[in-house]
């Protein structure tokens, strides 16, 4: 029977959306390790970072003490158009699961780009624009981010520059249209429009690309455009786990308004941005003590970063033009197989997770594309949204923890995050429908080639 005293859904009053966003950096405790610079491998300092990033975005990615940052006005506008988000108890799936579970979720799919990518578009488009700016250059995978950044950057009144992931690019060209509506402008990487494009393609001609490519060719956009564009990534950096942090922040306030509290926190993990967004404040609870949840990372088995990749040093883009990173990483020149019909293709995983699963303050676990998307299509019946592949590896999670919970007949509270909508990837549901979809994992021997290009420095000694 519905449980009539917990509504389905719960929005916040818009005058409950938080107006700072939270630093989990700041109840960590020890920092990351810092960025080192590609040319001398020593730590950098946040004026290093001016060339490549707003000043403002540069000091939010080096600063871990301040534990609230303000949220500008003018985001806040803008949050307001679609913020606060639903937490959503899912009755259905539960009957569906026979699980005495309690299964909530957080969706972050009501706007335009159908993610929760705007959270952090939002935010660096404003801070671009403050600064004088008159555009930004950026990568894409799937193209949540790539969507995402076009509208704020239209918004702000500025040119957008997206290199989308070319296997990506081919795959969703309404995608690339939805950027196009907002005047993006899209190009399939690798490109010959810049010097590591042409190079990454003269070495291998036939790649069907990867975010540490396109993201190569974004840096290089930026810091050749004479000062008037700066660079944006949408996941992995410290200032991009701090805008998504509204998630987790309006999730912990809706549910204490329910008297809930997760025992479980499952989210999926590509680069760290919707992971870290949703668990900011619980992660923070359970490191100072105030409560112990149980989290999740759930990961494409084709792309391993947590569960099969190394704790290293490594650059952050294929063509190694950007800072070095301590992070779970399958090395700067891995690219997932092309047939992974999701995004979370990135190489790394963020380094705020990547230190605390490091810690084991957090559990990581992979699977293969089949398994995620026959939880999709069961959400999908039950829960009537479509989900993103994305966000499907975290339904998938859920899914398993509930089943565990029932063969236990323990009535645990289980979160995870929704993190968008599915579409604009019809095709991978068709592949998967009319059961022509393959699963692949890499073999040992194919990620040792990409531990192979870690860059040799005394933190990576004894891998």
């Amino acid at each position: 029977m519905t449980d009539k005293k917990i509504p389905h859904r719960l929005y916040l009053p818009e005058e409950q959306m938080p107006k700072q966003w939270f630093n989990l950096r700041s109840a960590m405790p020890e920092q990351p390790d810092p960025l080192l610079a590609p040319d001398t491998l020593r730590p950098l300092e946040e004026k290093d970072l001016y060339p490549i990033f707003c000043q403002e975005l540069a000091h939010q990615e080096m600063d871990g003490a301040t534990a609230y940052v303000d949220i500008p006005e003018p985001v806040q506008e803008v949050y307001r158009m679609y913020r606060p988000s639903p937490l959503i108890r899912a009755y259905s799936l539960e009957r569906a699961l026979g699980t005495p579970a309690k299964i909530y979720y957080k969706f972050e799919g009501n706007n335009t780009s159908g993610s929760h990518k705007l959270n952090s578009a939002v935010a660096q488009a404003y801070y671009a624009k403050k600064q004088g700016l008159t555009g930004v250059t950026t990568e894409t995978g799937a193209g949540q981010w790539g969507t995402a950044l076009s509208e704020a950057c239209s918004y702000f009144g500025l040119s957008c520059d997206v290199y989308m992931v070319k296997c990506s690019y081919e795959q969703k060209p309404f995608r690339k249209a939805v950027m196009q509506v907002f005047d993006g402008r899209v190009t399939a990487s690798p490109s010959r429009a810049t010097t590591v494009g042409r190079k990454i393609l003269e070495q291998t001609p036939d790649t069907t690309g990867s975010l540490g490519c396109a993201i190569s060719e974004a840096v290089e956009a930026a810091v050749t455009s004479g000062g008037a564009k700066r660079y944006v990534l949408g996941s992995v950096l410290n200032q991009v786990l701090l805008h998504q942090s509204i998630i987790g922040l309006e999730t912990q306030l809706a549910m204490e308004q329910l008297g809930e509290y997760p025992d479980i926190v499952v989210g999926c993990a590509g680069g760290g941005s919707n992971l870290g967004g949703l668990i900011a404040p619980f992660m923070a609870d359970k490191l100072q003590g105030k409560n112990n949840p149980r989290i999740v990372a759930v990961e494409p088995a084709s792309c391993p970063s947590l569960t099969r990749g190394k704790y290293a040093y490594d650059f952050c883009d294929t063509g190694r033009v950007t800072p070095l990173a301590r992070m779970y990483t399958l090395g700067s020149s891995f690219i997932p197989a092309a047939n992974h019909a999701g995004g979370l293709r990135y190489h790394g995983m963020s380094p705020i997770l990547s230190k605390l699963y490091h810690e084991g303050y957090m559990e990581a676990v992979a699977y293969e594309q089949s398994k995620v998307f026959e939880a999709a299509v069961l959400f999908a019946k039950q829960e009537t949204i479509l989900p993103a592949p994305e966000s499907a590896h975290a339904i998938r999670g859920a899914i398993d923890e509930a089943l565990k919970c029932r063969e236990s007949g323990e009535e645990k509270t289980i979160l995870f995050g929704l993190t968008g909508t599915g579409y604009f990837d019809m095709t991978a549901y068709e592949s998967f429908l009319a059961g022509t979809m393959t699963d692949y994992m890499p073999t040992d021997e194919e990620l040792q080639k990409g531990f192979d290009s870690l860059p040799d420095i005394p933190q990576n000694q004894g891998l």
